[in-house]
């Protein structure tokens, strides 16, 4: 089973569609404080539908504290400022997918704690800024599923 990891996630249906992502595909979803809704929030119920009661979700006080209790297997950062494809890598279970905010992506301070080669980035054109995060959370986690022949969920 794979981790998907939202640090400071920011709009509510984004989250919203990742539990009903990681309902779906057996991932754990872990959420680094602050948030910037509450998990009560109508917009992320809505978004996640009923799949809130099939989904493993825990929060964390910070990265530091999610790496503590976890220890995944590898830790692999999206961002667009990664050098690697996400396409081109390895994916084993129990890794981690970590994801950063909505407006601004994962601070430099914990790109820079990860060797470059975990760093992946999804191939866009030129000149584009971003995808949506519910959307670059599907896109990996499912190449990582793939690579698993989509055996013993996401």
């Amino acid at each position: 089973m794979f981790h998907i990891v939202l640090f400071e996630p920011e709009i509510p249906p984004n989250t919203g569609n990742i539990i009903r992502l990681c309902a779906n595909t057996g991932a754990t979803l872990h959420l680094i404080e602050p948030l910037g809704f509450h998990l009560e929030d109508k917009q992320l119920r809505r978004a996640g539908l009923d799949y809130h009661e099939w989904a493993n979700i825990k929060v964390y006080s910070s990265i530091e504290h999610f790496s503590a209790m976890v220890h995944p297997t590898q830790l692999w950062a999206c961002s667009t400022r990664g050098q690697q494809y996400y396409h081109e890598v390895k994916f084993h279970p129990d890794d981690a997918l970590l994801f950063g905010p909505e407006t601004r992506g994962l601070p430099q301070k914990i790109l820079s704690t990860l060797p470059v080669a975990q760093v992946l980035r999804i191939p866009m054109l030129p000149f584009s800024r971003s995808l949506n995060l519910s959307n670059a959370v599907a896109i990996v986690l499912y190449e990582a599923w793939r690579q698993q022949d989509f055996h013993n969920g996401g």
